[in-house]
Parts: structure tokens; C-alpha cells; sequence
């Protein structure tokens, strides 16, 4: 028993992917009962949690930047896929799944994950450092992606409420693809230098092994990365109705589900943060938070602008004016807090604050 339990605890990554295909092929098309949704919703968590491992060990063979840049795409794969096969199970109910899970995206990295980063380094360190070149980029390149995608919907006129009409929705598509584009080619072309971390260390990204995963490792890591993809994209349209009636049964706010989406595929984003905070390698860390965040505006826009060619229903994008202000202070608190290149408990604790905020308004608006 004790050697089967070691085994699982070791090849947890390896083993996770094919079990939530199979989990998927036997409740794919079925309607779940608890103990089965429970079950769907444990394989959907296992099956996200060893995409993003196998997402690390991929980052960690090619190295940064490009590294994050892996982690950050993977991460959206998985957002994308959760949110277009809620929307097409959910129908018009759905309209502003996209806005809710993007803003609380936005919200949980720039604030959740990056005040997290700062707290376990300047608590290491007493100062958490790092380059504010490339953070202020990457920052400046989110306010602009957030203000064009999810701000300027509530303003435009074209279409009643805040919707955007074809024409301008194509325009943000674009726009968010060219922006994350070229931010792409700079973070790993032109400035790469720009992020990374001020002060290296030697310790390898996943801090299990000081040099980087062999080929054959990577290869299969990329396999099993595409398997546990599928895997999270089947197993979240078959456990989507218990999410949502979940939600419902709780009394909390239809917008509550596309928070529930964001923390979910986070998490693991999250523990890859704060490890690389805790190796001193705070810049690592806001790579991934702002890395993330700007692929879930600049990937998922353009991919919910394509899929709604065949969903039905209007695309609500445009935040209300709590949802603004919050992303208005987090930008102002972020810009601040990057300019000195340099952060104490207080930043941390501030962005924190900032989060425990969103996520109280989004239960309790």
C-alpha cells in the first residue's frame, strides 16, 4: 500500500492526464448526479493542476523569458476553453461570462497574485526586487488591453448597453493581438533582459532540479500538456451545469461563476508565483502575474470574438462602474508600486487589500 501511494505521489503529472480523459469518455453527454459532479469536478482540478505542471517543466527546458511566456499561454488555453463551453451550454445566460472571468483574471493577478509575490519576498528579504523596466511594460501594456477591451463597451453608442458592436469588437480582437504580439517580441527578442530577475540565483524554475529537464522529459511533458488540455475543456462543458446551479443554490451573483473559473485555473499560477518568490526571484514571479493577465485579455478577447460567430445571444464586455473604479485603483496602486523598482510589506499588503475587495464585491455586490 505504502509503495503504491509513493508511486502515485511521484507520478501524480504523469498519471492525472489519461485518467481525466477517461473520466471524460465515461460521463461525456451524461447528466451528473453529486457524487459523480464531485467526482468530474475533482478530475477537472487534477486535469488543470498537470497541464500547468507539465506547462512548467516545458518553460523550465526552454528558460526565460520564454518561460513564462509558456506558462501564461497554457493558462489561457485552459481560461478559453472553460469559458466558450460554458457559454455555448448556457446560452444567453451566459452574455457576460466572458467580461467576469477576464476582469476577475485581471483582478486576481494583478493584485491577488502579484501582491502575494511582493508579501513572500520583501518578508524574505525585507525588500522584494525587481526590474521595473519590464514590469512597467508589461503593466502599462495590461491598463491599456483592460481600458480598450472591457472599459470603452460601456461608452460606446453604437449598440444598446455595454456591447460592442461587430465592427468594434473586431477592432479590440486585433488590437489585443497586436499588443500582446509585440509585447511578445520584446519580452523575448529585443529587451529580454528587461525580465529577468535582478539578482540570479541558479535555482531552476520548478525547484526540484538545479539544470533543466532532458529533452525526452520536455517532449513528454508537451504530450501529456496536450492531453490534460483536452482534458479540461471536455471535463469543464460536462461539469458546468453543476457549477452553475452551485452558484445558483448558494445565492450568490450569476458574475460569481467567472470568478470561480479564474481562481480555479489560477491556482496553479499562483504556487508557480510563490515559489519563484521564495527562490528570490521576485521578477520571475510578476512575469507570471502580469504575463497572465495580459494573455487573458489579449487571447481570450480575440478567441470569444471568433466564437460568438456561433453563440448565440449578445457579448457583454463592458464592466459596470464598481468593476472601473476597482480596475482604476489597481492600475494607479500598480503603477506606484513598479516606478521604484523595489517593494516593502506595505506594497504587498496594499494589493492584497485590493483583491480581498473584488472578490467581497463579487459576492456581495
Amino acid at each position: 500500500m505504502k509503495i503504491m501511494v509513493r508511486f502515485c505521489t511521484r507520478y501524480w503529472s504523469v498519471l492525472v492526464p489519461p485518467l481525466a480523459a477517461v473520466v471524460l469518455a465515461v460521463t461525456w453527454g451524461r447528466e451528473l448526479g453529486p457524487i459523480a459532479g464531485v467526482l468530474v469536478s475533482a478530475a477537472l482540478v487534477g486535469a488543470v493542476l498537470a497541464a500547468v505542471h507539465h506547462a512548467e517543466v516545458v518553460a523550465h527546458r526552454v528558460g526565460e523569458p520564454f518561460g513564462s511566456l509558456i506558462l501564461a499561454v497554457a493558462v489561457t488555453i485552459i481560461e478559453v476553453g472553460l469559458i466558450v463551453t460554458l457559454m455555448l451550454s448556457s446560452g444567453e445566460k451566459a452574455a457576460s461570462l466572458a467580461r467576469d472571468t477576464v476582469f476577475a483574471a485581471v483582478m486576481i493577478t494583478c493584485n491577488g497574485i502579484f501582491g502575494l509575490s511582493l508579501l513572500v519576498g520583501a518578508l524574505r528579504r525585507r525588500v522584494a526586487v525587481f526590474n521595473s523596466e519590464g514590469t512597467g511594460a508589461a503593466l502599462a501594456t495590461v491598463a491599456t488591453l483592460a481600458t480598450l477591451s472591457l472599459v470603452l463597451p460601456t461608452f460606446t453608442t453604437s449598440e444598446p448597453g455595454p456591447v460592442f458592436s461587430p465592427s468594434q469588437l473586431a477592432f479590440a480582437a486585433v488590437a489585443s493581438l497586436v499588443l500582446y504580439g509585440v509585447f511578445v517580441m520584446v519580452q523575448t527578442v529585443r529587451h529580454p533582459d528587461d525580465f529577468l530577475p535582478v539578482e540570479e540565483t541558479g535555482v531552476a524554475i520548478d525547484g526540484e532540479h538545479g539544470e533543466p529537464p532532458t529533452k525526452r522529459r520536455a517532449l513528454a511533458s508537451v504530450g501529456l500538456l496536450l492531453l490534460a488540455l483536452v482534458g479540461v475543456v471536455g471535463l469543464a462543458k460536462t461539469v458546468s451545469p453543476s457549477i452553475e446551479s452551485g452558484i445558483a443554490a448558494a445565492g450568490l451573483p450569476p458574475s460569481a461563476v467567472g470568478v470561480v473559473i479564474a481562481l480555479l485555473v489560477l491556482l496553479p499560477e499562483t504556487i508557480a508565483a510563490v515559489r519563484a518568490a521564495r527562490r528570490d526571484q521576485v521578477q520571475i514571479s510578476l512575469n507570471l502575474a502580469l504575463g497572465s493577465a495580459m494573455a487573458s485579455i489579449g487571447l481570450t478577447i480575440p478567441a470569444i470574438a471568433l466564437a460568438s460567430i456561433w453563440i448565440e445571444g449578445p457579448l457583454m464586455l463592458g464592466l459596470g462602474a464598481t468593476q472601473m473604479v476597482l480596475l482604476a485603483l489597481t492600475v494607479v496602486v500598480g503603477a506606484l508600486t513598479v516606478v521604484p523598482g523595489r517593494a516593502t510589506l506595505l506594497q504587498g499588503c496594499v494589493h492584497l487589500v485590493l483583491f480581498s475587495g473584488f472578490v467581497f464585491l463579487a459576492v456581495s455586490p
